[in-house]
């Protein structure tokens, strides 16, 4: 018997960088790339007038600089992102118990674990009506694929980009596959690939032609096995709404190589206090304490250490992360520092050595944008900076967003999510009547019911569309040039 299609994909459609366009009027139509502003760092996302230029995700900011100079380019606003991943998943949540996030902008959902789906056609409405109550409460796009499968489903709302609905119907699997590059499999990265090319397997049929003992040849057992199963379409894998969490950590790169010992130590005390807080934001406590340290020439240490009962206390993982930083020789510069812990729980056991040392213990290391890389943030000091994209609000000018600033000077554009593209005005950078502000919600909280669905989904594969449609209270932005926005 053939699998409904009731397995749900959900991919916003250039999430981080949408998300700066709708809350920016004078953005909206424009290249906007959003990634680490510093010379190493790399696009987080790009929008789609920018993809045109051939700007894509993970590319070197200095790259996509030189493909789409007057981009605007503005440093990720991770809180703003995360507040509508929480709406977008609520969403999700309300369709079905199994939710499986993959990050804020994709998730997978099990349609008919919610009785939302059980068949083909209940599944094409409750993905239309997903899309649009996405719409309605964010202002925002996602692209929907549905399949009797996670692998199928996640290929469908590839297919579906941007802005658009794709139903892969039971029986079509195959011919669908078939001439797909081996990459489009879950596990065949670019090792695996090159491995498959060289073999002569460039396709998914070519794959299945292979056969099975040919792959476990070239693969190994288990991943020979699994890929030639999807291969022929098979993907049992469950949507599973829980993820066991194995380790916390952070980490940051920095522009330039930090030299200065005590520099190194104070980063990766700052690093521990940053991990600590994410771990007991989770809830959870943890035995191994983990320290990676990259270093001038590329070269990646790791170092471990192990506690005799789990802790959340953050003198104790500074304390460790120091005793293995001592083992590190540091000669020549370090570019990355990492923190983590592993072996969690969700209990603590006391440790003498703790409340010794953690009465009265420092913890005032400042930092700005918890989440972000250091190349993208601006690490507090006491000049006051203003991070490019980035909510500020003026005593007489009101709301607005950071354009660029350098040379004691701050250009600000005032403008909110619903109006018109707004006015430039330049500050000194201590301008007393200026301060960081909370971003706006891109929609108007109203309460009243999202509208009903009437967007006619045609034919079994077809795309509900082909290119975007306006974001709701959009503007073209005509009434400025793109705005730009350096370090």
């Amino acid at each position: 018997m053939r699998k409904a299609p009731t397995i749900l994909h959900l991919d916003m459609d250039a999430f981080y960088a949408s998300a700066e366009q709708a809350s920016k009027p004078s953005l909206r139509g424009k290249a906007v790339v959003v990634g680490g502003l510093g010379p190493r760092g790399v696009v987080a996302t790009a929008s789609y007038e920018a993809r045109a230029f051939g700007v894509h995700s993970a590319m070197p900011m200095a790259q996509a600089r030189r493909l789409a100079p007057n981009a605007a380019y503005l440093v990720p606003r991770f809180g703003f992102y995360k507040a509508i991943s929480e709406q977008v998943m609520g969403l999700l949540r309300e369709l079905s118990p199994l939710v499986e996030p993959l990050s804020l902008d994709e998730a997978f959902v099990d349609l008919e674990a919610g009785g939302a789906a059980w068949d083909e056609g209940s599944a094409r409405l409750a993905g239309a009506k997903l899309r649009a109550d996405i719409r309605a409460v964010t202002g925002l796009t996602g692209s929907v694929g549905l399949a009797a499968s996670k692998m199928l489903a996640k290929i469908a709302s590839e297919q579906a980009k941007p802005d658009g609905l794709v139903v892969i119907e039971p029986g079509t699997e195959r011919a669908l596959l078939g001439p797909m590059s081996v990459r489009i499999l879950p596990g065949v990265g670019p090792a695996t690939g090159d491995h498959l090319r060289r073999a002569g397997i460039h396709t998914v049929d070519e794959i299945a032609e292979a056969g099975e003992d040919e792959l476990v040849r070239l693969l190994g057992k288990a991943h020979g096995h699994g890929l030639y199963a999807m291969a022929l379409a098979y993907d049992e894998r469950p949507v599973v709404a829980e993820r066991e969490t194995k380790s916390v950590s952070v980490e940051d790169t920095y522009d330039v190589d930090i030299h200065d010992r005590v520099r190194v130590s104070l980063e990766v005390q700052r690093l521990a206090d940053r991990c600590v807080r994410r771990l007991r934001g989770a809830g959870l406590s943890g035995r191994t304490i983990v320290l990676k340290v990259r270093r001038y020439d590329f070269s990646t240490l790791t170092r471990s250490e192990t506690l005799r009962g789990p802790t959340d206390d953050p003198a104790v993982v500074r304390e460790a992360a120091l005793r293995l930083l001592d083992g590190v020789d540091s000669t020549g510069g370090v570019r990355l520092l990492g923190v983590g812990v592993s072996g969690l729980a969700d209990f603590t056991q006391e440790d003498l050595f703790a409340q010794a040392a953690g009465e009265g213990v420092d913890q005032s290391v400042e930092e700005v944008a918890d989440d972000a890389p250091v190349q993208e943030r601006e690490t507090a000091a006491v000049e006051r900076r203003w991070v490019a994209g980035h909510d500020v609000r003026h005593a007489e000018y009101g709301h607005g967003w950071v354009q660029g600033s350098g040379l004691g000077r701050v250009t600000v554009r005032f403008e909110t999510p619903d109006s018109e593209p707004g006015r430039v005005r330049t500050f000194l950078v201590e301008d007393p009547a200026l301060e960081p502000a909370e971003p706006l919600p891109l929609v108007e909280v109203s309460g009243s019911p999202s509208p009903p669905v009437t967007e006619d989904v045609p034919g079994a594969q077809a795309s509900a569309s082909s290119v975007p449609a306006s974001l709701p209270k959009s503007r073209s932005g005509n009434g400025g040039g793109a705005a730009t926005s350096r370090p």
